[in-house]
C-alpha cells in the first residue's frame, strides 16, 4: 500500500499537471483523502512528482527546447519574459501558498471562480495565431496568468491556456505554450523546494523507493496527458474540463462545511 499510494499520487500529479483542473489541488484533495501529513517528507514528495512532470515535459517538447537555443527564432526571450511573474511571485509568497491557501474550501472556491474565465477564453478567443506569432507582450500576460495560478485550485496549464486564447492562439498551440512555458517553473521551484527539504530529511532505502516510484509514474502519466490531450484539445473545446472543475469545486466546499 505504501508504495501504491506513490504510484497513484504520480499519476494525480501526471494527469493533472497538464489537464485545465489544478495538479496541486487535487494532490491536496489526495492528502486528505489518505491522511498524509504535509511535514517535511510530504513537501519534499510533492516536489518531487513535480520533476516526474518535468521530465514529461523535456521528453515531449524535446525538439522545441532545443529551438530555444537558437536565439534567432525568439522562443527563448519569450518562455524567459513568461516565466519572469511567476517566479517573483513565488518566490514572494511560497510560505504563504505551502501553508494559508491549501484548505479545501480555498481549493473549491479557486476552481469554481476560474471556471468562467476559462469557459469566456474557449468560447470567445479568436484562435488565429500561431506559437510563433506571439509577442513579447502577449508572453508576459500569459506569465502573469500563470503567476496567479499559484493558488491552488486555478490551474497553471488552465490559467495559461486561457490567457493565450484571449490573446488569439488556437486552443492547440495556446496549449503548447503553455506546456513549455511551464518547464522553467516547474524546473526551479520543484527543484529549489525538493533540495531544500532533502537535505533537513534523513530518507531510508524504502522513503528512496517511494520517490522514485512517484517520480516515474508523474512521468509517464505526464507524457501520455501532453500527448493525447493536445490531440484532444486541437479539435474539441474545454467544456468538459469547464464542467468537472465546477462540480469539484462545489463537492469540496460543501466537505469543507462539514
Amino acid at each position: 500500500m505504501h508504495y501504491l499510494l506513490a504510484i497513484l499520487a504520480g499519476a494525480v500529479q501526471g494527469l493533472t499537471e497538464f489537464l485545465p483542473v489544478s495538479s496541486t489541488g487535487h494532490l491536496i484533495i489526495f492528502e486528505h483523502l489518505f491522511n498524509i501529513s504535509q511535514d517535511n517528507f510530504g513537501l519534499a514528495f510533492d516536489a518531487s512528482l513535480h520533476l516526474g512532470t518535468l521530465a514529461a515535459v523535456l521528453i515531449f517538447f524535446f525538439k522545441d527546447y532545443l529551438k530555444v537555443l537558437n536565439f534567432k527564432n525568439g522562443l527563448m526571450v519569450k518562455l524567459i519574459v513568461g516565466t519572469i511573474p511567476a517566479a517573483i511571485l513565488g518566490l514572494m509568497f511560497d510560505n504563504y501558498i505551502e501553508t494559508t491557501v491549501r484548505a479545501l474550501w480555498i481549493v473549491g472556491a479557486a476552481l469554481i471562480v476560474f471556471s468562467p474565465i476559462m469557459y469566456f477564453a474557449d468560447s470567445y478567443g479568436r484562435k488565429n495565431l500561431k506559437e510563433n506569432q506571439v509577442s513579447l507582450k502577449q508572453s508576459f500576460l500569459i506569465g502573469l496568468a500563470q503567476a496567479i495560478a499559484l493558488i491552488p485550485g486555478i490551474s497553471r496549464s488552465g490559467a495559461s491556456m486561457s490567457a493565450g486564447l484571449f490573446l488569439g492562439l488556437t486552443r492547440e498551440e495556446a496549449a503548447r505554450f503553455a506546456f513549455m512555458l511551464s518547464g522553467p517553473i516547474i524546473a526551479g521551484a520543484g527543484t529549489k523546494k525538493f533540495l531544500e527539504v532533502l537535505l533537513r530529511s534523513n530518507l531510508s532505502h524504502s522513503d528512496i523507493m517511494f520517490f522514485a516510484l512517484g517520480i516515474l509514474s508523474s512521468a509517464i502519466f505526464g507524457y501520455l496527458t501532453i500527448k493525447y490531450f493536445i490531440k484532444y484539445i486541437s479539435k474539441n473545446s474545454l467544456l468538459p474540463f469547464i464542467i468537472y472543475r465546477v462540480v469539484l469545486g462545489a463537492l469540496l466546499i460543501l466537505l469543507s462545511l462539514h
